[in-house]
């Protein structure tokens, strides 16, 4: 009887499957027809390409029109500067012909004259004036021709040219190259190329600029599900790669697609690529904020205005009268309970991520005017309401301090380390939980701040103290490559190991 009733729940599944796997079927099939049957969609396709069509050979008819205004210009102007110079070649010619026929008139007077000396004078004066005559000046050749065959005009190669016109094909998809994207320091580099690349001109026509998408997801496996979803742009690509930089992985994939676009129309996108994006992400846990930290989005500051009163060390009162109202550490006992808020002169938040395995990085950035701060990790179990980072088994800390003097130590285990003192900003904080490394980096400058080197038992989280100022996290970061550098360099351990 069970067996007969289990293999006929299989038999029910295997039917659901294939009834769900023919809805799907169905639908698809009667998307695809509804589409093909939206003809007030196709028509005002048509119109669009018969318009575009209709710009395309008005462009043509206009760069023709200007073309032939442009040589007829020249033809004129040609003309124009012929006539001039046949006008003063006829002018010239008219001028020297007078000035001889007179000379060939007096030379012929001259013959008549029958006093020697007469006849000599004007012999000379007839010399005289032909040798200065225009008419032996005179080029007596043509300086233009009247032919203008040279301004013949062949456009049979352009009308060939018109005659070979085709509609311009839409780009095919890109094909996204997986093998030489990069995804380093937060930027991800996406390569792609076109089919037939390499092979003359692509098949798919003249490309003017690309479109590069981009979404995040939780789900590999949903990279078809996103088509509908909202993707971010990167229009007018003219390269076949683009550097997305400055991203916050707070998911787990990125997908990437990417179009080309040609002179008026853009193809269809390629196959949709996921890259895992690793990071460790966090937030403030506010309820656990002491009561004059104020959690807002990814920044905390301190504000004794939430509370009665302001912090013992600002008052003009007696610091220690003051300090007489504040439960001792020592006196408390027990954890701090989940539900319970740092108290007395803690002024700490933790994270609300634990880390049990793996590496970790996030950096903080720290407003104007701070006056003190701590930042590591802890054993959320470790730490009491009254505690300080550092001065437990269970907590590490680098702890910077501008108020009264600069100072700057490292603290575990309520043993302090002092420290170059370096004017901070930002801060970079590196976790490898399997080696036990806790890493400190001074960001502006790339430079180590300070290192513990232990052995974590329970799961750790990131811990804050902020008195007078405010800090910023910034999560959602890769493990920098930078951090190779400061990894691999063959230093000693801290005297504060355990």
């Amino acid at each position: 009887m069970d067996t007969q009733k289990e293999a006929l729940r299989r038999i029910i599944s295997t039917l659901a499957n294939k009834n769900e796997e023919l809805h799907n079927f169905l639908e698809a099939v009667d998307s695809t027809l509804v589409g093909l049957q939206v003809r007030g969609q196709q028509q005002e396709d048509s119109c669009k390409v018969m318009t575009d069509l209709e710009a395309e050979l008005e462009q043509l008819s206009c760069a023709l029109h200007e073309k032939g205004e442009e040589l007829r210009d020249i033809i004129k102007d040609e003309k124009c500067r012929k006539e001039a110079e046949l006008q003063r070649q006829l002018s010239e010619g008219k001028f020297a012909l007078e000035s001889c026929e007179e000379l060939l008139e007096f030379a012929n007077q001259t013959l008549s004259i029958n006093n020697e000396e007469e006849f000599l004078m004007a012999a000379k004066e007839i010399k005289e004036r032909v040798t200065m005559a225009p008419a032996f000046r005179l080029t007596t050749r043509p300086a233009v021709s009247e032919n203008m065959t040279q301004f013949t005009v062949d456009f049979t190669a352009e009308g060939e040219g018109l005659r070979r016109l085709h509609f311009l094909p839409v780009p095919k998809p890109p094909e996204i190259d997986v093998s030489r994207c990069v995804l380093r320091d937060n930027n991800i580099t996406v390569v792609w190329r076109m089919p037939a690349e390499g092979s003359g001109e692509s098949i798919s026509g003249p490309v003017k600029c690309y479109e590069l998408q981009y979404r995040k997801t939780n789900q590999k496996n949903s990279v078809k599900m996103v088509e509908k979803a909202c993707w971010e742009k990167v229009c007018d690509i003219t390269e076949t790669q683009f550097t997305l930089s400055g991203l916050k992985f707070d998911s787990a994939f990125v997908v990437f697609r990417v179009r080309a676009k040609n002179k008026t129309a853009a193809g269809e996108f390629s196959e949709s690529v996921a890259m895992e994006t690793k990071a460790f992400n966090f937030g403030f846990d506010s309820s656990t904020a002491h009561a004059e930290l104020k959690v807002h989005g990814d920044t905390v500051t301190w504000d004794p205005q939430r509370v009665k009163g302001h912090d013992p060390r600002l008052r003009c009162k007696d610091v220690k009268s003051s300090r007489s109202a504040t439960p001792s550490p020592n006196k408390t006992s027990g954890n701090r309970g989940g539900r319970d808020r740092f108290a007395g002169e803690s002024y700490t938040v933790l994270g609300d991520q634990e880390m049990i395995g793996g590496c970790h990085y996030w950096e903080l950035r720290l407003v104007a005017d701070w006056k003190s701060f701590s930042v590591g990790v802890a054993y959320r179990s470790s730490l009491g309401r009254f505690d300080q980072l550092g001065k437990s088994t269970g907590s590490w800390c680098l702890h910077a301090s501008q108020w009264l003097q600069n100072a700057l130590a490292a603290k575990h285990n309520n043993r302090v380390k002092t420290l170059e003192w370096l004017a901070l900003q930002q801060v970079g904080i590196y976790c490898d939980y399997d080696n036990g490394d806790l890493v400190f980096i001074d960001v502006e400058r790339l430079r180590l701040l300070h290192s513990f080197k232990t052995k974590f038992v329970q799961a750790l989280v990131p811990a804050f103290t902020v008195w007078c100022g405010g800090l910023t996290v910034l999560t959602g970061l890769q493990v920098p490559s930078f951090m190779e550098n400061f990894l691999s360099t063959n230093r000693s351990l801290s005297d504060l190991s355990q």
